[in-house]
């Protein structure tokens, strides 16, 4: 049972509708997740606007996907566990590959982000010429941090708030 409800329409404020109305046409419907956001519009509107920005940069949907998944099952999150085991699998992520991904060891990629995020940011020099020896550029570095961040507030929100699953449960 969530502890935090998801805001209902009339609960929804004139700022936060719109932003609701765009995540409706981007994904289709109104995830629970956005919902219980929209009690917060402002960090509704930042979270969307960090999660587009970053659909701009250097990581490709597939890997921001597999950090999503790396991070969230470090985190606990069953929500986006489930949210991202979803979307890895619209990204062509076989199930393997999502398994993989959730325990940090799909790539290269997946395993700096799974120390960032178990080390919070502080890894040491090996962790970070492995990284780099694999190709992972400064600029991919530094948007894994951002990805991580980003993921760290939903896993956090959703484990506080025990937000109900909407998507396919997790495999």
């Amino acid at each position: 049972m969530p502890r935090i409800a998801i805001a209902t329409t009339e609960e929804v404020s004139t700022a936060a509708r719109p932003l609701l109305d765009g995540v409706q046409k981007m994904i289709g419907f109104v995830p629970n997740l956005f919902q219980t956001l929209a009690h917060a519009p402002s960090v509704l509107s930042g979270y969307l606007q960090l999660s587009q920005t970053l659909s701009r940069g250097t990581l490709g949907a597939r890997e921001r996907e597999q950090i999503a998944l790396a991070v969230s099952e470090l985190n606990g999150c069953d929500y986006c566990l489930a949210a991202h085991g979803y979307f890895s699998a619209k990204a062509g992520l076989s199930d393997g590959e999502i398994q993989a991904a959730r325990a940090g060891e799909l790539d290269a990629l997946t395993r700096v982000a799974r120390q960032v995020a178990e080390n919070r940011g502080a890894l040491d020099d090996a962790q970070l010429a492995t990284a780099r020896a694999a190709g992972i550029s400064d600029a991919k570095l530094i948007e894994v941090v951002a990805q991580v961040a980003l993921m760290t507030l939903t896993n956090y929100l959703n484990n506080l708030a025990h937000t109900d699953v909407d998507f396919p449960p997790a495999q």
